[in-house]
């Protein structure tokens, strides 16, 4: 059981796995960072000190805070937008890195020419063309 415990801890994908999760939990980290310290304080100001924070409903002392609520739902989608950002500029990158070269015409020998046009021949006699 440990040797296919290890076989499959150590693969590849799984380390590969390993990597992207720890990479995208400190990227998550610092787009929250922007998002929370920078484009809302700054989206803040332009509306005059405006923060949907601050709304809230309260009914028999309960307080009902949907603000914060709305605030994660704006949070949530300026981190998508910023990551989506982020995946097409690497994928553009990657796109020029991985343009395919010509490839070069097949040469065959003579002894390979020969056996093509005898298995084109044996085909048409087939068909009947």
């Amino acid at each position: 059981m440990w040797e296919d415990f290890k076989k499959f801890a150590l693969k590849g994908n799984v380390l590969d796995l390993a990597v992207a999760v720890i990479i995208g939990t400190a990227f998550g980290k610092i787009i929250t960072s922007l998002v929370e310290d920078i484009i809302m304080p700054a989206v803040g100001i332009m509306l005059g000190g405006f923060s949907v924070e601050d709304w809230a409903y309260t009914f028999n002392g309960a307080e009902l805070r949907y603000g914060v609520f709305t605030q994660s739902v704006i949070d949530f989608f300026i981190i998508a937008f910023s990551i989506f950002l982020v995946i097409r500029l690497f994928t553009r990158m990657k796109r020029k890195n991985d343009v395919p070269a010509e490839e070069e015409p097949e040469v065959l020998d003579k002894k390979e020419q020969l056996l093509v046009e005898i298995r084109d021949l044996l085909s048409k006699e087939k068909t009947g063309l």
